[in-house]
């Protein structure tokens, strides 16, 4: 059963996008999986209830619950954690210690960096990952590449001690998708082939995780 928790203390980084379109990707795949919404605000259960009658349905557990872990199916063959808005590395340490991976994304603007060194830091005390035990990666999530702003932001991130696994460029497609329960790869057309490209350095990270 592998783990994936996608994390970040810092609120609108994307993490539910993230969540989601991982655990899309897992389930088109042929793989049973689960996504636990640890976000009271519940945005990933409300996308895995909309997609419940397809055939890569998604199953959501409550991971604001304590009994979540006990909920998880034996045969789940893929677990995505969408972990809390604002929520440190001691606030996630029940996820952290079944995790295989860490996903951070950061948005590529000044104060949403020093929120994720912050976050970094704090998350750099927890012996796994101190000890590169568990892998942790960042995505630039909304980004412009061709921007300066996006090129600055890399430049940073590429002097943390974690690596820029993945880029994702802004669209609003994420949003109308996530309205329908739906991911970037539940469709083939050539706009969304393209920013599915976007994604497989993360998902060949993942599969080495």
């Amino acid at each position: 059963m592998k783990t994936i928790l996608v994390a970040s203390s810092k609120g609108g980084a994307g993490k539910t996008t993230l969540a989601t379109n991982l655990a899309a990707w897992w389930a088109l795949e042929g793989k049973r999986t689960v996504l636990v919404d640890a976000d009271p605000q519940a945005s990933s259960t409300r996308w895995a209830e909309r997609r419940a009658e397809m055939e890569s349905a998604v199953l959501p557990l409550d991971g604001t619950r304590k009994g979540w872990k006990s909920a998880l199916p034996e045969d789940a063959d893929c677990v995505v954690v969408d972990g809390r808005a604002g929520a440190m590395a001691e606030d996630l340490e029940a996820f952290i210690e079944r995790a295989d991976a860490i996903v951070v994304p950061v948005l590529p603007s000044g104060l949403d960096i020093e929120a994720t060194v912050g976050f970094l830091n704090n998350l750099a005390k927890v012996p796994r990952v101190h000890k590169r035990k568990l892998p942790v990666g960042l995505v630039l999530n909304r980004a412009k590449p061709w921007t300066h702003t996006a090129q600055q932001a890399l430049e940073m991130m590429a002097q943390w001690p974690y690596p820029v696994v993945a880029t994702l460029r802004d669209t609003q497609a994420y949003v109308v998708m996530a309205g329908l329960g739906r991911s970037l790869f539940d469709y083939r057309s050539a706009q969304v082939r393209d920013h599915q490209g976007d994604w497989e350095p993360l998902l060949e990270w993942l599969r080495k995780a």
